[in-house]
C-alpha cells in the first residue's frame, strides 16, 4: 500500500489558478478612492496654489513679453534654464497642466458620491424624536390647557419654514412632530465644489479655445488684429487663426499723470477704432482706454498693460539720404522711467551704424562723473545719451536679432572712441564720417494685450457661485427641534397643578450651539404665547399632625 501526502493548507493564492477579476481590479480601486478622498483634492488644490507661486514673481510671456526679454538680458545664464522649465509660462507648463487635470478628476470623483448622499437626505424625513428630550442640551417642558390638536397646529405655525414631519409618539396617545433646517448649508458646500469645478472646465475652455497676444503701438500709429503684427501671440490648442476677431485701432493719443514723488496717479489711451480693419467704410468710434477699463469688441477685449518713451530718430547719411526716420521704443528700467533703447541702421551709404541709447524723462547728470539718471518720469528735462558703433551689423547672415539689444559687438568699432554723446529733443550729433543723427520728437507708446476668452462666462459664473456656496456654507447653520404632545396623565397632575396636555420640546444645534441656544428661546417663548402653561392651583393647607399622649 503505498502512501501520499496530503497538500499543505495555506491561504497563498495558488499561482496555477487564474486571479478573479475583482483582485486584479483591487489596485485600480484603492487608488481610485485615494484620488478622490478629500485629504488628496485639498492636497492637490495646496499643490496648485504652490505651482502658481513662480507666476507671481517671475515674468510671464503672456502678460509681458517685453519684460520676459529684459529679464533674459539681466540673467543670461539663470533666464534659459528657467524657461526651459516652463516658468516663464507658467499656467501653460504641462506640469501645470498635469496637477490641474488631476484635481478636476478628483473634485468629481468626491462630488458624485456626496450630491447623491444630500440628494437622499433631501428626500428622508427629520428622525423622530429621542425618548428623552430632557437630555438635550437645550429642552423645555410644561402643562397647558390646551388639547394636543391645538398644541399641534401652534406648533406648526412656529415651526412654518422648517421641514416638518408629524409621529406618534411611541406610547400611541398625542402628537410629536420632528423640523429640521439648514439643508443649504451642504448645498451651498456642495455649490462651492462644482462652481470650483466649473471654473476649472472655464480656464480649460480659455486655455483650449482663446488666445492673448500683445504689442507695441506708438503714439499716431495703427494696429490690426492679424497674426503677424503682434509682438507676442499665445493661442490655445483649439484656437484658429480665423477665429480672430477683425478690428484696428489707431492710437491717438497717450496722457500719464503723476504725483510730485513720482507716483502714477493715471494713464489714459484715446484710441479711434473700427470693427473691420480692411474695410474703409466702416464705422469708427472712439474710446479713453484706461487701467481695468478695457475694450470689448465683440469676443476680444483689449487692455492697457504698459506704457513708454520713444524718441523719434533720424539718420542722414554721408551722401545726404535719409537711411533711418522714425521712433524708437525704449523699455523702462526703473520707476523713474529711466529707459534703455537700440537703434540699428544698416540701410545707410557705406557703413552700417548702430547706437545704444539711454532715454532721461527728467536728466540730471552728475557733473564728475558724467552719469545721467532721471528724478521723475513726467518728460520734464528729456535727454537721450548714446554710444555710437560702426560696422557690419549682422543682419544678413539669417541669425534672429532683438530689436532691443545690440548682440555683437566682435565686427563694430566704437564712434568717437566709444564716448557717450547726450543730445536734447531737437538736437543732432554730426559723426565723423559726415552723417548727422537728429532727435525730431519724442512720442510715447503703449503696450496693449488682446484676449478672446471663450470661458470666461463660465469662470464669472462659476466664480459667482463659490462665493455665494462659501457664504451659505459659513452662515446656515444645521438645527434640529423635536415638539412631543401627550395627554396629562393625571387631571391633577403630579405636582397638583392638573392641565391637559404636557408639552416637551427639544432641541440640537449641530454647528453654532451658542447662536442656537438662543433660537431656541425664541421658539419657545412663541410657542409658549400660543400655548400658554397653566397656572398653578393654590395648594391647600395641611393640618399639623396629632400628638400622641397630650393631656386634655
Amino acid at each position: 500500500m503505498t502512501l501520499t501526502a496530503e497538500p499543505a493548507l495555506s491561504t497563498a493564492p495558488d499561482p496555477d489558478r487564474p486571479t478573479p477579476v475583482g483582485q486584479r481590479l483591487a489596485p485600480l480601486r484603492r487608488a481610485w478612492r485615494q484620488l478622490t478622498s478629500m485629504r488628496t483634492a485639498l492636497l492637490l488644490l495646496f499643490l496648485l496654489a504652490l505651482a502658481a507661486v513662480p507666476g507671481a514673481f517671475l515674468p510671464q510671456r503672456g502678460l509681458s513679453p517685453v519684460r520676459v526679454q529684459e529679464y533674459y538680458a539681466e540673467h543670461p545664464t539663470l533666464a534659459p534654464v528657467l524657461d526651459r522649465l516652463s516658468l516663464f509660462d507658467v499656467y501653460a507648463a504641462p506640469w501645470f497642466a498635469a496637477v490641474y487635470l488631476l484635481l478636476f478628476v478628483s473634485l468629481v470623483g468626491c462630488l458624485v458620491p456626496r450630491i447623491r448622499l444630500h440628494a437622499r437626505a433631501l428626500r428622508t424625513p427629520p428622525p423622530p424624536a429621542p425618548a428623552n428630550l430632557t437630555r438635550l442640551a437645550a429642552s423645555d417642558r410644561w402643562t397647558t390647557d390646551a388639547d394636543p390638536a391645538a398644541a399641534l397646529a401652534a406648533a406648526r405655525r412656529v415651526l412654518r419654514g422648517w421641514r416638518r414631519t408629524e409621529r406618534a409618539p411611541s406610547n400611541g396617545s398625542g402628537a410629536a412632530l420632528s423640523a429640521e433646517k439648514g439643508y443649504l448649508r451642504e448645498t451651498g458646500n456642495l455649490l462651492f465644489h462644482l462652481s470650483l469645478v466649473a471654473l476649472l472646465v472655464g480656464l480649460a475652455l480659455g486655455g483650449l479655445f482663446g488666445f492673448h497676444g500683445s504689442a507695441l503701438v506708438i503714439e499716431g500709429r495703427g494696429f490690426s488684429s492679424t497674426v503677424a503684427l503682434y509682438d507676442d501671440f499665445t493661442p490655445g490648442r483649439r484656437f484658429a487663426p480665423e477665429d480672430l476677431v477683425p478690428f484696428g485701432f489707431t492710437l491717438e493719443e497717450f496722457r500719464a499723470t503723476y504725483d510730485d514723488d513720482g507716483r502714477a496717479l493715471d494713464f489714459a489711451a484715446d484710441v479711434d477704432w473700427t470693427p473691420d480693419a480692411g474695410d474703409p467704410d466702416a464705422a469708427r468710434a472712439t474710446y479713453e482706454l484706461k487701467v481695468n477699463h478695457p475694450l470689448t469688441i465683440d469676443e476680444a477685449r483689449l487692455y492697457l498693460i504698459g506704457h513708454g518713451y520713444a524718441p523719434h530718430l533720424r539718420l542722414v547719411d554721408a551722401a545726404g539720404e535719409v537711411a533711418f526716420d522714425q521712433p524708437v521704443p525704449c523699455l523702462p528700467q526703473d520707476v523713474n522711467f529711466l529707459s534703455t533703447c537700440v537703434v540699428k541702421v544698416p540701410d545707410a551709404t557705406g557703413e552700417q551704424y548702430a547706437f545704444e541709447g539711454v532715454f532721461t524723462p527728467s536728466t540730471v547728470q552728475d557733473p564728475d562723473t558724467g552719469r545721467v539718471t532721471s528724478v521723475h518720469p513726467q518728460p520734464d528735462i528729456p535727454g537721450l545719451t548714446l554710444v555710437g558703433w560702426t560696422g557690419d551689423l549682422g543682419l544678413g547672415s539669417g541669425d534672429a536679432q532683438s530689436v532691443y539689444r545690440l548682440e555683437n559687438r566682435s565686427r563694430l568699432e566704437p564712434v568717437d572712441e566709444g564716448d557717450p554723446r547726450l543730445i536734447e529733443p531737437g538736437g543732432s550729433w554730426e559723426l565723423p564720417d559726415g552723417a548727422v543723427l537728429t532727435w525730431v520728437d519724442t512720442p510715447e507708446w503703449v503696450t496693449v494685450q488682446v484676449t478672446q476668452d471663450p470661458g470666461k462666462r463660465v469662470a464669472l459664473i462659476a466664480s459667482v457661485g463659490m462665493v455665494l456656496g462659501l457664504m451659505l456654507s459659513l452662515f446656515v447653520r444645521r438645527r434640529r427641534v423635536w415638539v412631543r404632545l401627550v395627554p396629562a396623565p393625571d387631571p391633577a397632575g403630579p405636582d397638583g397643578s392638573g392641565g391637559r396636555t404636557v408639552v416637551e420640546v427639544g432641541g440640537l444645534g449641530r454647528t453654532g450651539a451658542d447662536s442656537f441656544a438662543a433660537e431656541f428661546a425664541g421658539l419657545v417663548e412663541r410657542l409658549r404665547e400660543d400655548v400658554p402653561p397653566r397656572e398653578p392651583s393654590e395648594p391647600r393647607p395641611t393640618p399639623a399632625p396629632a400628638r400622641t399622649g397630650a393631656r386634655p
